[in-house]
């Protein structure tokens, strides 16, 4: 999606759980491990840009984990599922994400790219694998890659 603004957008990622791995998909521009995600469009609010993304990025259906209370509300109102972690990064010299982080489990492991979803690589990793030097996957996301496999392996 382009961006909604030139000097911030609003993005929801995703560390999918299946048994006891998570997937990561290395980021064609910029090299690296990270979750699955993108931009939050106008239209949609983060847990469906989070739903959405992995669908597009890597064709798997999700379970968000969590949950929102209920409310007696009229329909146009509704809780959302919290994100377990939002962070605020610098993507250029004049452009930053608010990156709004959620786990997730997927029935599957097929992983299917859509023809404008291209990667470098798409990975199950095994906690262990998620320290592996060769990947040099970044600190943060081995955290919050840990801590979701922790939360929800099975």
């Amino acid at each position: 999606m382009p961006h909604i603004h030139e000097k911030i957008d609003f993005t929801a990622e995703v560390l999918v759980i299946y048994g006891n791995t998570v997937l990561l998909r290395k980021h064609d521009k910029y090299k690296k491990w990270l979750s699955v995600g993108g931009h939050i469009e106008l239209n949609e609010d983060p847990t469906e840009a989070a739903t959405r993304e992995v669908k597009e990025e890597v064709g798997l259906d999700i379970e968000l984990f969590g949950n929102a209370p209920k409310f007696n509300k009229p329909e146009e109102y509704r809780e959302l599922i919290p994100p377990v972690s939002v962070n605020r990064h610098r993507i250029n010299e004049i452009h930053e994400h608010v990156t709004l982080l959620y786990f997730a489990r997927s029935a599957s492991n097929k992983i299917t790219q859509g023809d404008k979803e291209i990667s470098d690589g798409i990975r199950w990793f095994t906690k262990e694998e998620l320290d592996d030097p060769r990947y040099g996957i970044e600190e943060d996301i081995k955290f919050y890659a840990k801590k979701a496999l922790e939360e929800l392996a099975r």
